[in-house]
């Protein structure tokens, strides 16, 4: 995976491992993905509010929006969650026990892992974005091929003999047709980021209500919480966005392009970069998560 794909995904960034290229590609991939993400979300016995909040989602019918456990489970940039903590590695999160042992996501050249008790792996899913690792190191290997036969435009003639213009005409007539495949391998590397972004949104909506831990490079880079998770404020899946606000509006909470809610951290209690993400639907908070993304995946 090159820092290109994987890399500062601010969320565009995204060679790497090359895999078995499979045949699900486009709208049956994005749809092998969240059908095989629902179906691991829905009989991990997490519970009928996060079953039907990824139902609703995936077009059946809704329930109830999940609602706080009676003890429910602090979820902090300072203490992190279950023992796992900004700056951890992938080892010493796996030491801890909070974690299964079997990552059920190897996307973008990270590694998730679903909590303890969490969801099994799903091999339709992890199989689709397989291939779809594969895919995209084909489309960026061809991509940069043909960025390379582009770089130098052909030199004007040496002088206006007929020679010498028939040549620059040649060289001239090779280097449009460089350009026309650099075009077509740009315009295919971006249909697969578009694929990327699908396979991200279901590996994510798999996880909504159970929560997973990623890691990169650099060690954790992402934690999302499960439903019964709430941050010191008390807020967590199930509040309004009109309680998201009133607990964050004043430190500087913003409504991103994406979606969702973005808060920073915190000076002084987690390393620069790390940031609270408050997914909504409804009105009401569907999703939390404490993640760094300026860290690369691999």
């Amino acid at each position: 995976m090159s820092k290109s794909w994987a890399g500062r995904s601010g969320e565009a960034g995204q060679a790497g491992r090359a895999g078995r290229v499979g045949r699900l590609t486009g709208a049956a991939l994005a749809a092998a993905l969240l059908a095989g993400g629902a179906a691991a979300c829905g009989s991990n016995g997490a519970g009928a509010d996060g079953a039907g909040a990824v139902a609703g989602r995936a077009g059946a019918p809704a329930t109830a929006s999940p609602t706080p456990s009676a003890t429910p489970e602090p979820f902090s940039a300072l203490v992190g969650y279950r023992g796992l903590k900004p700056g951890m590695t992938k080892d010493v999160a796996l030491a801890t026990g909070a974690l299964e042992a079997a990552p059920v996501s190897l996307l973008n050249g990270c590694t998730d892992f679903a909590y303890r008790g969490g969801p099994a792996p799903d091999p339709v899913r992890m199989a689709a974005e397989e291939a779809l690792q594969a895919k995209y190191v084909q489309a960026n290997a061809r991509n940069e091929a043909a960025r390379k036969e582009t770089e130098v435009f052909p030199a004007p003639p040496a002088s206006y003999s007929a020679k010498d213009v028939k040549s620059f005409t040649d060289r001239m007539a090779a280097f449009q047709e460089k350009s026309k495949a650099r075009q077509e391998a740009h315009e295919q590397l971006m249909k697969v980021f578009d694929e990327l972004k699908a396979a991200r949104e279901a590996r994510d909506l798999a996880f909504l209500t159970t929560g997973r831990a990623g890691f990169g490079l650099e060690g954790l880079r992402e934690l999302v919480a499960p439903a019964g998770a709430r941050t010191a404020e008390g807020i967590g899946a199930g509040s309004t966005v009109a309680e998201l606000k009133a607990a964050y509006e004043v430190q500087g909470l913003q409504l991103g392009k994406d979606g969702k809610y973005t808060l920073w951290a915190g000076i002084g209690q987690v390393e620069q970069g790390w940031r609270y993400e408050f997914t909504v639907d409804a009105e009401r908070v569907t999703g939390l998560a404490l993640a760094n993304r300026d860290t690369y995946c691999s």
